[in-house]
């Protein structure tokens, strides 16, 4: 099944790929990696999760902004190579967690990007990660994720 057509069956559309929020590209293809900038949780250029997990928002809700950055990176990585069949493997998920103090709970945000990403892609999917703790981000998104995969 191709990854798009999992992508409706799981409940999910791929977005547009977002515009930057400053003076960067989205993704960059050097070899056969693809390399994306930071995504945030926007959906047609509105924050659906803002401030810090633990205090305005759950863990649970953290889990879903990641799913959203984890979808915008592949929508902006699609938009860089025309097509997610390309892609070979997952490599790295890099996961940055707007904290409240004292919140530890990263890898369970990070989660919601990393399941999202080995259903869709099943092996090739699993990857390589951190969860970071931030005290902010921009925008007050209340997570980044930045993605790197071979294609």
């Amino acid at each position: 099944m191709m990854i798009e057509e999992k992508l409706n069956e799981l409940g999910f559309k791929l977005p547009e790929a977002p515009t930057p929020l400053a003076a960067y590209v989205p993704a960059l293809v050097s070899g056969n990696l693809v390399f994306t900038a930071g995504q945030v949780p926007v959906s047609e250029g509105k924050l659906l999760y803002a401030g810090k997990v633990g205090k305005d928002i759950s863990p649970e809700e953290g889990m879903k902004a990641a799913e959203v950055c984890a979808l915008n990176c592949l929508s902006v990585i699609k938009k860089e190579i025309g097509d997610l069949e390309k892609i070979k493997r997952v490599v790295k998920v890099t996961v940055f967690v707007n904290s409240a103090n004292g919140f530890t709970e990263q890898p369970k945000v990070a989660n919601g990007a990393s399941e999202l990403l080995v259903k869709l892609f099943g092996d090739k999917g699993k990857h390589v990660r951190s969860a970071v703790g931030v005290n902010e981000l921009p925008i007050d998104a209340a997570v980044e994720i930045e993605m790197i995969v071979e294609i």
